[in-house]
């Protein structure tokens, strides 16, 4: 493992690390094997359930996003709406880029927060993803020219710097050097979202000048930061880890683009910056204070060593993008170190932190993590901790092979994740809680975190659905596509086509160039096995087993590591059918959890439901039965077609009433800020 520091206590670090590495390596064979998702251009989505999300995404949303972050909206808040009195405008991100490249320094004055100019870099970057699927040349061009009005701000600075805040509010405080705190100023938390949207943009369009920026910042910092006499820095924010670890991987992948490249490109530092981000953590320098930096503590992941970490701390995003970028690392560099640190995270956080919509982070003071099996209705669960939680759970699942992780990351997209949009992707959640009174989704918000995220999560799904990993073909979601790949040199061409998650049926088409042999791994979800959580968080009652066919002929259901695998010679034509058990199911949660014992969820394949007063008046004096008779069916006319559970449970005077259960994505499209439960308390069963 590549260690960036010289001195004595990094002498002694490195060696508690190589030691680590030995044992690990010994007694494990992490990373084992690596799944590489299809590129965008392979797969192509047409899926009752989200085509017509996308479609609303790519015409409205992302559209919507960049129009905010120009200041066109009109505020519906009160921090906004005080903010528009005060200036006499709305804020606008790009006129901070535009001050930035007029030669505007130290003025005291920055439109949005200091991270605004990661939230463009960061909707730049979902944007891409959406362009490589769906062409759109307005917004190809809306986009260039907001490039140039970034790169024109850094064309403004000798070094190559950009961070507009900083240059505008406390620009002797670079990297939160100086007094200053990076945890605040977000410069290498931007820097890295400016990283990892030159690269998708790259390639998306085969256009470099962000690129140029990109590697201009990339080398600057490289400059800047690292072993004495360089600052002992690490990002305030986690995230850069991954992105400038994919700068690295696209040179290193595709070496002639170096040619292209204004300034010289030097991807081995890009790696080994990498690795200092991660191994600095919980190293503050020499005892005598030379090389010395202040703790940021477990709210930045900084309270120890990094392989030494065994739960997730902190703020749940800075926690799960670190999480994310530490495992795809791992899977860059062979290190089980990092390999057995991101697995300790995911562990932690799936087995005793994770709430059952996906969402993550207990607590508000500080959006971060609970403690073990602290799992309140009334938890924070921002959007974006739930989207940082759900790329963390697909790089895990690339590097083990396992379906127990995109188990979790189908709870995210189908639950947190949605909710985290209104139905017209117009409006948005910061928080998710599982009991709501008034909350509201909003236009615009002081710290507009979530669109961006929301846009990425929206982009990247699609190179989900399957994966490969040289040999065999992994069916990781059951989402309608088409997708394309080679195998063994040889085109194979897989329709899929499902009525989920409202119908269990899953059909897979398979059409190879001529008869080839190799392994189909379909995932069967650990709730359709009646593991509805791989450590046992939450439980239920499922009714029904998985049932799977090959040309019409049954076979038996026995995955391993969450897959069944189906290894044949295939031809054109042949077909396997996935019959998926979708009857609602009541679900409780762990003993050791105190703060829903005695509640009752209900869900129905990977949808969590809840119950909201505009269907159920009298909820808050409920009790929901074991033998509830529950009831699944489809009203297309509501909420855009969604499945609906129905059903009886008793009121405070033992009435039996009926109920209605919708999605708990769907929650406040009908009546923004409409009361609604997701536990309900457990009744008796008579």
């Amino acid at each position: 493992m590549f260690v960036f520091k010289k001195y004595q206590t990094a002498v002694i670090f490195s060696c508690l690390v190589f030691a680590t590495f030995m044992a690990s390596a010994q007694s494990d064979s992490r990373p084992k094997r690596i799944i590489k998702p299809l590129a965008f251009q392979q797969v192509k989505i047409n899926d009752g359930f989200w085509s017509p999300k996308m479609k609303v995404w790519t015409t409205k949303t992302v559209y919507d996003v960049f129009d905010k972050l120009e200041g066109k909206y009109e505020p519906d808040r009160p921090d906004i709406i005080a903010e528009k009195a005060k200036l006499g405008r709305t804020r606008n991100a790009f006129l901070n880029f535009d001050m930035v490249a007029q030669g505007k320094k130290n003025t005291g004055n920055h439109d949005g927060p200091p991270w605004y100019d990661g939230l463009v870099y960061e909707t730049i970057r979902g944007a891409a993803d959406l362009l490589a699927e769906h062409p759109d040349p307005a917004l190809e061009k809306k986009i260039d020219g907001y490039i140039d009005r970034i790169a024109a701000a850094q064309n403004a600075d000798p070094d190559g710097y950009i961070n507009t805040y900083t240059t505008l509010v406390r620009p002797d405080k670079r990297w939160g050097t100086n007094g200053g705190d990076d945890k605040w100023q977000h410069d290498i938390y931007n820097s890295g979202m400016l990283m990892e949207a030159a690269v998708h943009y790259y390639r998306a369009t085969g256009k470099t000048k962000l690129l140029n920026v990109a590697v201009k910042l990339s080398n600057y910092i490289c400059t800047q930061i690292g072993p004495a006499p360089k600052s002992n820095v690490i990002p305030g924010h986690g995230g850069p880890e991954e992105t400038l670890l994919k700068l690295y991987q696209l040179f290193k992948e595709q070496p002639s683009l170096k040619n292209k490249i204004t300034a010289p490109v030097k991807e081995e530092e890009y790696l080994a910056m990498v690795e200092f981000w991660i191994n600095d953590r919980g190293n503050y320098g020499e005892a005598d204070g030379s090389h010395a930096r202040k703790s940021d503590s477990s709210y930045n992941q900084d309270h120890m060593p990094v392989i030494q970490q065994k739960t997730i701390e902190g703020h749940a995003v800075r926690a799960t993008l670190l999480a994310t970028g530490v495992t795809a690392t791992a899977m860059e560099t062979g290190d089980a170190a990092y390999a057995n640190t991101a697995v300790n995270y995911w562990k932690n956080m799936a087995g005793k932190r994770m709430f059952i919509t996906g969402g993550e982070g207990a607590i508000a003071d500080g959006e971060r993590f609970g403690k073990d099996y602290f799992l309140p209705e009334s938890a924070y669960l921002e959007t974006c901790a739930s989207i940082s939680a759900g790329f963390f759970s697909q790089q895990m699942n690339e590097m083990e092979a396992d379906g127990k992780y995109m188990d979790e990351f189908e709870r995210i997209i189908y639950n947190n994740f949605l909710s985290g949009i209104s139905l017209n992707g117009q409006q948005y959640f910061y928080e998710n809680p599982l009991v709501g009174n008034g909350n509201k989704r909003w236009a615009w918000h002081d710290c507009p975190c979530c669109p961006p995220m929301i846009l990425k999560m929206a982009g990247a799904l699609p190179q989900y659905i399957y994966g490969y990993d040289g040999s065999d073909v992994y069916v990781n979601l059951f989402i309608g596509s088409d997708a394309s790949l080679k195998i063994k040199g040889e085109d194979v061409l897989i329709k899929q086509t499902t009525g989920y998650p409202w119908k269990g049926n899953v059909r897979l088409e398979i059409n190879p160039q001529g008869a080839k042999t190799f392994a189909m791994k379909v995932r069967i979800p650990g709730w359709a096995e009646g593991k509805e959580n791989p450590f046992d968080l939450y439980s239920s009652n499922l009714n029904g087993k998985p049932v799977l066919k090959v040309n019409g002929k049954a076979m038996p259901v026995d995955p391993q590591n969450g897959y069944l695998t189906i290894s044949r010679a295939w031809k054109k034509g042949d077909v396997v059918e996935l019959q998926l058990p979708m009857a609602p199911r009541l679900v409780a949660a762990n003993d050791s959890v105190q703060t829903i014992k005695n509640k009752l969820a209900i869900a129905s394949g990977p949808v969590i439901y809840a119950f909201e007063t505009v269907d159920n008046p009298d909820l808050k004096n409920y009790t929901l039965n074991p033998n509830a008779g529950l009831k699944l069916s489809y009203k297309p006319e509501l909420l855009n077609g969604v499945n609906v559970v129905t059903g009886n449970v008793r009121d405070s005077g033992g009435k039996q009433v009926s109920i209605t259960a919708v999605p708990f994505y769907t929650l406040g499209n009908r009546q923004p800020g409409s009361p609604y439960e997701v536990w309900i308390r457990k009744g008796s069963d008579q």
